[in-house]
């Protein structure tokens, strides 16, 4: 399957509204690829691959990755998904199951600055983390926030106060980007609600499950600083089946360092 071409919904807003050349407009996504095992039961990373060229995004958060190191194809999907995307990989803590090494990434086009990465860990449910990235887009700093909220109310709310520590302090000075799959089933969850008192009320486009999406699990946010011009689910033949969800893609702008070219 090709690579789709940008959406002409996206293009439209890009050419729209940044035409400012103190902003630039970049494109970005959370995925939850579900180890690669689409809705048949196979797992073919070169499935997720496509589903990422057709994104066409400056910077994709990833849930539920597998870099079991082996021989097998289905092994190393980070490192598989960087190559077919011509994108650099930043791997989140790793959660060891018994089929291997699982949890978040981010790929990004642009150079990485500084990395962390914070256990969300609550009692003695399964483990989790958000992995925190800051890159570098044309000469400004931008946050990338990458997680997978646990299963029940307590140990997202849990989570998500933790998440807010870490977002707190800079998000009215910097742009912050919170990508992920959170996991909450009910649109006034209470992690939403404080969220939406930081970021704003985002869209939040159905995602789950991929096949005939009813909930909006998978989630993107950005700081009054990185403004979110569109939100919406990725919808193609092959998105449907790769994954248990669907991408959710956004269009964005950050502001521009002064002196930086706005050719880059």
């Amino acid at each position: 399957m090709n690579a789709h071409p940008r959406d002409s919904e996206a293009v439209a807003t890009e050419q729209g509204e940044s035409s400012s050349a103190t902003h630039r407009t970049l494109r970005i996504a959370t995925y939850n690829i579900h180890r690669c095992v689409g809705l048949d039961g196979r797992c073919d990373p070169g499935r997720i691959a496509t589903v990422i060229r057709e994104l066409d995004c400056d910077a994709i958060g990833l849930q539920e990755v597998d870099n079991t190191p082996g021989p097998a194809p289905t092994s190393m999907q980070l490192d598989f998904l960087a190559s077919a995307s011509a994108m650099q990989a930043v791997a989140g803590l790793r959660i060891l199951r018994h089929y291997g090494h699982y949890g978040n990434a981010l790929l990004t086009r642009h150079p990485v600055r500084v990395v962390r990465r914070h256990d969300l860990s609550f009692s003695w449910r399964e483990p989790r983390g958000a992995l925190d990235v800051e890159v570098e887009v044309h000469g400004a700093a931008v946050r990338f926030i990458v997680t997978h909220l646990g299963l029940t109310p307590g140990e997202r709310r849990h989570q998500m106060r933790k998440i807010l520590e870490i977002v707190g302090d800079i998000a009215a000075t910097s742009p912050v980007v919170l990508l992920g799959d959170i996991n909450e089933w009910l649109p006034l969850g209470r992690p939403l609600r404080w969220l939406h008192a930081i970021f704003g009320r985002r869209p939040a486009p159905r995602s789950f499950p991929a096949a005939w999406p009813l909930f909006a699990l998978d989630r993107i946010w950005a700081s009054p600083r990185a403004n979110l011009l569109v939100v919406r689910a990725h919808r193609s033949p092959c998105s449907r089946v790769a994954s248990d969800h669907l991408p959710v893609i956004a269009t964005m702008e950050v502001p521009v360092t002064a002196g930086s070219s706005s050719s880059d």
